[in-house]
């Protein structure tokens, strides 16, 4: 018989699937029962450029693409696009076909930008990571997935976003809204693909930085919106990909990254190629970092990810 809590927490996971689009492939999921938190955001739907990226998300959600033959593995997706935009195309739908074809669920998630008028500024797109991981294990029993193989992917400022909720998970960013939020927000592993993980001078150029925390944050502020002030024993295991040559989220931040996990004892693996540059995504074909999702793959492996 189900006890209470967990008859909430179905009745909640049935009424976020229940917010759902008219669309029925991919599954698409509202994270927040009403407003989300903190108020304040744009008006009308989202943008959706020719390149299909997105901006103005009144509404974030998430889309839950299920493999053929799933394997009980499921990984949240989220894109890069410097906090400006959501880059669904080169980033995020190929990550997600990928996955479904090693037959893990994947969760595309998109998020709120903090310079659309949220008054919960940078806490905003956090929030909505936090939520979709919560979402991601109260639909666990529904779609058959394994709640401790539950990992999250991003590129650029989506992983920044991504590394920033694998190290601060029990950081409470919003008041609880239903059963769901009982759940655990801490992912079982990490990939992060060409990061921002640093707001700290001199890699504090980039769109991640400026549209997190302004020009001319506190040294409080880099601090608190930086991922590796926040690694920990006990934080996921992390699997980093960098060129060498990325001009915009430059090979240091892979390394201080890489630095704070040996220093906290938690397991690293840090991809590095000669050339790249920034938002290959994938990897561009007949060039090497196209081998990184076969080094992925071998990594999940390793990690029981994939049976």
């Amino acid at each position: 018989m189900l006890n209470r809590r967990k008859f909430m927490i179905a009745a909640a996971t049935t009424a976020a699937i229940n917010r759902v689009s008219a669309q029925t492939s991919p599954l698409r999921v509202q994270l927040w029962p009403g407003d989300p938190p903190g108020g304040g955001g744009p008006v009308g739907p989202a943008r959706v450029s020719a390149s299909e990226t997105i901006s103005n998300v009144a509404c974030p959600f998430l889309e839950v693409i299920t493999p053929r033959e799933p394997n009980g593995a499921s990984v949240l997706v989220a894109a890069g696009g410097g906090y400006t935009y959501i880059a669904m195309a080169n980033e995020a739908r190929p990550a997600a076909h990928w996955l479904t074809d090693q037959g893990v669920t994947a969760f595309i998630l998109t998020y709120r930008l903090p310079r659309e008028g949220w008054h919960n500024g940078p806490l905003a797109p956090l929030q909505d990571a936090q939520r979709a991981i919560r979402i991601m294990r109260s639909m666990a029993a529904t779609l058959h997935l394994d709640p401790r193989r539950m990992g999250v992917l991003g590129f650029s400022a989506g992983g920044h976003l991504v590394g920033l909720a694998s190290v601060r998970s029990d950081f409470h960013t919003y008041p609880a809204t239903d059963q769901i939020d009982d759940q655990s927000a801490r992912p079982d592993f990490a990939a992060l693909i060409y990061p921002v993980v640093t707001l700290e001078p001199p890699l504090d150029h980039t769109s991640t930085c400026h549209e997190l925390i302004g020009d001319h944050p506190s040294p409080e502020a880099r601090d608190e919106w930086s991922i590796q002030t926040h690694v920990q024993r006990g934080c996921p295991p992390m699997f980093l990909v960098e060129a060498d040559d990325d001009p915009i989220c430059k090979p240091a931040h892979t390394r201080i990254l890489e630095a704070a996990c040996l220093k906290a004892d938690v397991p690293v693996e840090l991809v590095r190629f000669e050339s790249g540059g920034h938002g290959f995504g994938m990897g561009r074909p007949a060039t090497p970092e196209m081998m990184w999702p076969d080094m992925y793959r071998t990594w999940l492996s390793r990690l029981g990810v994939l049976t």
